[in-house]
């Protein structure tokens, strides 16, 4: 299965009680599949599993899981921290649900241990992993900055499949990392803002929570740019940087939940502390900004 395309990072939508809506996710899966999406991220950033129990991560697999295997998508679990053991351990588990394509594994956080302790990290992951493994670049959490000598370094170990990027700008190291990966090295845009300049650059899909709403649009962006039709990407990308924007303008989920739930499509826009719920203004604005997206 290719690794390219429209993948969402899906939330995990609570009820009304506060509750895990697994039926709700089910149905979320199922419909951004339907616009579009090439696949699921289960337990990114997006889904909140820092607040989640182990009983309820395994949940949201198996509802993910069944979803992927009904439709031949890709999945893409979230796994690891910043400790090397528990992440060997984080994504040997994965091995339960034999539909997971690769295991996004973010850059060790808050430790900064240097470009070596992090080559060094994911390389001992890459060895142990029963799965292919989806680095996930974001210095702006992680405290960990790394060059494009490194992450091209990264690019050439054996189990390492790819990368979701999202260095909160389309920097000099992105650049020189583009122009000079290897072919089977599949790098994502995770900054919904920079998605379209990252794809021109030859980028093998988005990461992309904002398209949890107009899914097709973003699924049509990442095939314009694809097959180089760079007037309708441009087009779509100028619209959708708008609509990404007001979706991140407090702390993501938050918005993001709050559109859904606007459209009838989760149970509730309900988050777990410490994040709060979105405001009322936010919400607006990104229900506005998603009408005005189309074209």
């Amino acid at each position: 299965m290719r690794m390219e395309g429209l993948l969402i990072p899906l939330i995990t939508p609570f009820a009304k009680d506060g509750s895990v809506a697994l039926d709700a996710l089910e149905e979320l899966a199922h419909r951004v599949l339907d616009d579009g999406a090439a696949g699921l991220v289960p337990l990114g950033t997006t889904g909140e599993p820092a607040t989640l129990t182990a009983a309820e991560k395994n949940a949201v697999m198996d509802t993910v899981a069944a979803v992927c295997r009904d439709r031949g998508a890709l999945l893409i679990a979230g796994a690891g921290s910043n400790d090397t053991a528990g992440s060997v351990e984080a994504v040997k588990a994965l091995a339960k649900w034999p539909e997971v394509t690769a295991a996004l594994t973010v850059v060790p956080y808050y430790t900064r241990p240097g470009e070596a302790g992090v080559v060094a990290h994911f390389t001992r992951l890459a060895a142990e992993s029963p799965v292919p493994l989806m680095l996930y670049n974001i210095p702006y959490r992680t405290g960990q900055v790394l060059g494009w000598q490194a992450l091209r370094q990264l690019a050439a170990v054996p189990g390492i499949v790819g990368m979701k990027q999202a260095v909160g700008a389309v920097d000099e190291d992105t650049v020189r990392l583009m122009a000079d990966k290897p072919e089977s090295f599949a790098v994502f845009a995770g900054d919904d803002l920079y998605v379209s300049p990252l794809l021109a650059l030859g980028a093998a899909g988005g990461i992309l929570a904002s398209a949890h709403v107009a899914t097709d649009r973003f699924a049509a962006l990442v095939g314009a740019w694809r097959a180089g039709d760079v007037a309708r990407a441009r087009l779509l990308g100028h619209r959708l940087a708008a609509l990404s924007a007001a979706m991140f303008a407090e702390p993501n989920p938050v918005v993001v939940k709050a559109v859904l739930h606007a459209k009838g499509q989760i149970p509730s826009p309900g988050v777990r502390l410490p994040l709060l719920p979105a405001s009322a203004e936010a919400t607006k604005a990104a229900l506005q900004a998603y009408e005005q997206s189309d074209c």
